[in-house]
């Protein structure tokens, strides 16, 4: 804690140097940082008084010898308790990228029309968690199905920790049903698949940009305004050496989408770089940095029973209306505590 106050004292000081504001962009940077550090420190700081506040509540109940002020004590104390956990939890997102934004990305798996549905299932469950969370989202990109649903999606996710929390939901998700597309009303099993990768600023990877990455330029497709849906706006990179390929459209301008566009392609070459020293990520993805069929890490069952069950964690719940509806954050903090096991066990 004493570190993170240290920093936060930084870059508060870095905030008020003359100036501060002529980069906005990188402004706007330090200004995230420093609220993504503040929503560690200031609860410290919160949990502490009242911590001490707890105690001397305590000593006044017992010279009362009063069992309902030993009650209230008892109630304030299980408050503090849960929100202390809470707060262990975020400090858990020690990673270099885990206090910044992010792209999440949702890819419908093998089965058409059934898989592009549950994708855009996927999509609405994270976008209401987002919501709950208080992230602000940006659509990168989006592929719509042919029939129904979403091929693909790409969202600039921003907020503390977007990019430590949203991590936890990398992976395969499986969704068992009955088809609402099935005339003989058959039951189903349907994948998508979920990406994260940290949005990168001050990571160098080595590119020719002329050389190692073909780019083409097409018109964006769905909602955008004349402008972005009539001329050759959006821009699709492919990495010739791995075969990586992102797009982005959202921006009306080329050179915007561009930029966008570059910035994915450096997060997933670096990731790729990570997931090879990671044994962990190296289940995941495969030799083109994709996520490999198989590796589901929840399934959502709906039929011929209710529920919702996290494979790693093995933490399971009945209730997948809530579950689909964004409340979310009992599957994350418990892969959080997962992982953090893991790590104490190697050490």
């Amino acid at each position: 804690m004493p570190a993170r106050r240290e920093t936060m004292q930084a870059l508060q000081a870095k905030m008020a140097e003359p100036g501060f504001w002529d980069n906005p962009e990188v402004a706007q940077k330090t200004v995230a940082r420093f609220k993504a550090v503040k929503t560690i420190v200031d609860p410290a700081d919160e949990i502490t008084r009242r911590g001490d506040d707890l105690q001397a509540h305590y000593e006044l109940a017992e010279e009362a010898d009063s069992n309902e002020e030993r009650q209230e004590v008892a109630t304030v104390a299980e408050t503090l308790q849960q929100d202390l956990e809470r707060l262990e939890l975020r400090m858990l997102l020690s990673g270099p990228h885990d206090a910044g934004p992010c792209y999440f990305s949702i890819h419908a798996g093998a089965g058409g029309t059934e898989s592009c549905d549950w994708a855009e299932m996927l999509m609405r469950m994270y976008l209401r968690y987002f919501e709950r969370s208080d992230f602000k989202v940006e659509e990168v990109d989006r592929t719509d199905g042919e029939e129904a649903g979403i091929r693909s999606v790409t969202l600039l996710v921003t907020g503390p920790y977007a990019y430590g929390y949203l991590s936890c939901e990398r992976g395969v998700h499986r969704l068992v049903r009955v088809s609402p597309f099935d005339a003989q009303s058959r039951r189903h099993t349907s994948f998508a698949s979920v990406d994260v990768l940290p949005e990168l600023d001050d990571v160098e990877v080595d590119i020719d940009w002329d050389k190692d990455v073909r780019e083409d330029t097409y018109r964006a497709s769905g909602a955008g305004g004349q402008h972005v849906n009539k001329t050759s706006s959006a821009v699709r990179l492919t990495h010739l050496e791995t075969g990586i390929v992102v797009q982005c459209q959202n921006q009306r301008s080329q050179h915007k989408n561009r930029a966008e566009a570059r910035k994915m392609l450096i997060a997933k070459l670096y990731q790729r770089e990570q997931a090879q020293r990671d044994a962990e990520l190296a289940k995941l993805y495969g030799d083109k940095g994709e996520i490999a069929w198989g590796n589901q890490i929840r399934s959502y069952v709906l039929y011929p029973y209710q529920l919702v069950r996290d494979e790693r964690t093995e933490l399971k719940t009945g209730q997948t209306d809530r579950v689909l509806d964004g409340d979310l954050q009992e599957f994350v903090d418990a892969y959080l505590r997962y992982k953090a096991s893991r790590k104490s066990v190697k050490a």
